[in-house]
């Protein structure tokens, strides 16, 4: 089996087993969890670890996936169920702490900033807080409609779109930018 089949030959060999579809399943998918996963937590911290249990999640529920839709929305949508999950487990234990992103922590060296420009966005979202931060991420990141935002989070659509504004509102600001009103 070799890594240019198509991702569907692939999820319908995995669906019947094959550990070698698995596999490449999980290294095509890797790079797109891992995006999604940082853009939802703040800081690096649990990344790794939220994106390992997403796509564990995907290959178990993989035999339920019927093939209606795009792969990659169905594979959002774990993702997102995965991180949301482990992000309120994690404020459970940390309760009322406040977290901030420490840079000064960071040796400068390790980590090479190949996409900076990411890396600029994912440090200002870090600022926003999680419920504006997600609604964000679902609409701008993943394309989801409004009304789809709020079936998924069961919240109202006018409060969906009143986080979209807010959240953008503090990305602007982050990056030193004013809205400009007619």
């Amino acid at each position: 089996m070799t890594l240019n089949r198509d991702v569907t030959g692939l999820v319908a060999a995995a669906q019947r087993g094959d550990a070698e579809a698995m596999r490449e399943l999980v290294l095509t998918w890797q790079p797109r969890v891992r995006n999604l996963v940082r853009y939802l937590v703040r800081g690096d911290d649990q990344v790794d670890d939220l994106a390992q249990q997403a796509l564990l999640t995907a290959l178990e529920k993989l035999a339920g996936y019927r093939g209606e839709g795009r792969i990659e929305a169905w594979l959002d949508g774990i993702v997102l169920r995965v991180t949301l999950r482990g992000m309120r487990r994690f404020r459970l234990l940390r309760s009322r702490e406040v977290e901030h992103v420490d840079d000064t922590n960071r040796s400068a060296g390790s980590e090479a900033p190949r996409y900076p420009d990411r890396r600029k966005l994912a440090i200002a979202l870090d600022q926003v807080p999680d419920k504006q931060r997600s609604v964000l991420i679902m609409h701008h990141v993943l394309g989801m409609s409004v009304p789809e935002i709020s079936a998924f989070e069961q919240i109202p659509e006018e409060t969906v779109r009143s986080r979209l504004r807010n959240g953008m509102a503090q990305l602007r600001a982050s990056f030193g930018l004013t809205e400009e009103r007619p």
